[in-house]
């Protein structure tokens, strides 16, 4: 539901239904209503629809006004509503262009969701005085959802200086568009007089919180733990975190997302110098994220037991070489990530791989995130990493290489070479399909197109191949050679032109 109605307006005298007859409804009694009005309340975060960022942001908030609707239909329902407000879990919604003052003055003392997770638009005043208001009201404030500038934030992290009894949902995060430059300098703390003993849903960007803080001590019911471009001044040792993360067995996602000016040669001499001898056991974790030196992964992985996991999010630096023996030791064994559809992205200044456990999923399975900015250098790094990830990514069936580069499309060194191209294949024995960009057709067909003189076959590269799209604007004898001599190896591929937007 996206349209608000004003809770000033909520004071009805009449109910909606002016007929002659009474509706039938009208005759169930109190029990029988609120069994239906719980079964109206709609999910807050229904997995089957979300998305990865959806999922971790917690769901559309703006569906707690679910219960505006039943309010307004008549005075007895009205009623029923507010007196099992604890059972329905009612709330009142503090928005972009929420009247806060009106809706405390006029409104029950329900609890208070405050969010703001529209990034795109501007903030005005009210909306600033809004927020400032509805943070007063700490023993209220169940959920807080904040996404706007650095400025912004700091003002409104520095009013949450008590108890918040109720508050289950923290997130605070800058917003994802700010300039490099900007955001490596920003650093944000909460106040240690914080205290959120309920608190279950912790998410922060850029904050200086060392681990070992007290206010992380006291959060050990956490189900969710996101901490992103952690500064350098919170840097910690694996061993620190795994003594943390020892003492919070309910985490369902975790994530540890360091800040890029982490140096992996300093990374790796501590890591030298200071064995590891925590361990840490996370019985119903289902999502890891990690971002930072391959060196500090290799080191946490086999100190930590995860047997649920269905998600993992890997991202690492520019980095000479990606050393990941246990990274691929812990793919391999874990049993709930399951591979079935791929996507390669090359961007501007890093390469992802997304995998999903089936065609049309919305949910990511795996995700290997690479730095660095040149194409060849991406070609090179996936190849090395996937090499070493083979025995996973042989699972995948569909794979699809796409090209966001357009800004530097004209760089010298925006090709790969024959040879890069095909050791990065080479990793995909299983797959069926495959769909490439138009910016790619020329580097893959001449990869795929077997040299009789090097002694290749064309099935050295994928051998079950059997279908291959490409835009019709391509050239359409790009890979002709490939499907000629797949035919002729009699494992012909059916090549589809896709429609373009």
């Amino acid at each position: 539901m996206t349209h608000r109605l004003p809770i000033a307006a909520i004071d009805l005298s009449r109910p909606i239904y002016h007929g002659p007859h009474r509706p039938l409804i009208h005759t169930l009694d109190d029990d029988s209503l609120l069994k239906i009005f719980t079964l109206y309340r709609p999910l807050i975060l229904d997995e089957s629809e979300a998305d990865n960022d959806q999922f971790l942001d917690g769901g559309e908030w703006n569906r707690e006004w679910w219960w505006f609707t039943l309010a307004h239909v008549c005075r007895r329902w009205r009623h029923l509503v507010f007196e099992s407000a604890s059972h329905l879990r009612l709330s009142l919604v503090c928005a972009r262009g929420t009247p806060v003052a009106d809706m405390l003055a006029h409104s029950p003392p329900l609890p208070l969701i405050i969010d703001h997770l529209d990034q795109h638009n501007d903030i005005t005043e009210a909306d600033e005085q809004g927020i400032a208001l509805a943070l007063q009201h700490r023993d209220r404030v169940r959920r807080i959802r904040l996404m706007k500038p650095v400025p912004i934030l700091q003002k409104y992290v520095m009013t949450l200086d008590g108890d918040f009894p109720i508050l289950e949902y923290l997130s605070i995060i800058h917003e994802r568009y700010a300039r490099p430059s900007i955001e490596h300098n920003m650093r944000l703390n909460l106040p240690e007089t914080f205290r959120a003993p309920n608190l279950r849903n912790l998410v922060l960007m850029s904050f200086a919180i060392p681990i070992g803080s007290p206010l992380l001590a006291s959060m050990g019911n956490l189900v969710t733990l996101s901490l992103n471009s952690i500064p350098p001044s919170a840097y910690f040792h694996p061993n620190d975190l795994l003594q943390r993360l020892s003492l919070m067995p309910q985490l369902e996602i975790l994530g540890i997302l360091f800040n890029s000016h982490f140096p992996s040669r300093d990374i790796e001499r501590q890591l030298f110098r200071t064995p590891m001898v925590s361990r840490a056991t996370l019985p119903n974790l289902r999502w890891f994220g990690f971002q930072g030196a391959s060196a500090y992964l290799e080191a946490l992985l086999p100190c930590v037991t995860m047997p649920l996991l269905e998600r993992l999010q890997v991202m690492f630096f520019n980095q000479l070489t990606y050393p990941i023996p246990h990274l691929q030791q812990f793919t391999s064994t874990a049993e709930n990530l399951r591979l079935n559809t791929a996507t390669l992205t090359f961007l501007l200044d890093h390469l992802t791989m997304v995998a999903y456990p089936h065609k049309g999923a919305r949910m990511f399975t795996l995700v290997v995130a690479i730095g660095g900015r040149h194409l060849d250098w991406q070609v090179v790094s996936t190849a090395q990493i996937l090499q070493t990830l083979k025995t996973v990514f042989f699972e995948v069936e569909h794979l699809t290489l796409e090209y966001k580069r357009h800004l530097i499309s004209l760089e010298w060194n925006n090709e790969a070479d024959r040879a890069q191209w095909r050791e990065l294949l080479g990793t995909f024995d299983n797959v069926k399909t495959l769909l490439v960009d138009h910016e790619l057709i020329e580097q893959v067909s001449r990869s795929l197109h077997p040299l009789a003189s090097d002694g290749e076959s064309p099935t050295d590269l994928l051998p079950k191949l059997q279908e291959l799209s490409y835009p019709a604007r391509s050239p359409e004898n790009a890979f002709t050679p490939f499907v000629d001599a797949r035919r002729k190896a009699d494992r012909p591929v059916t090549v589809i032109h896709p429609p373009t937007e």
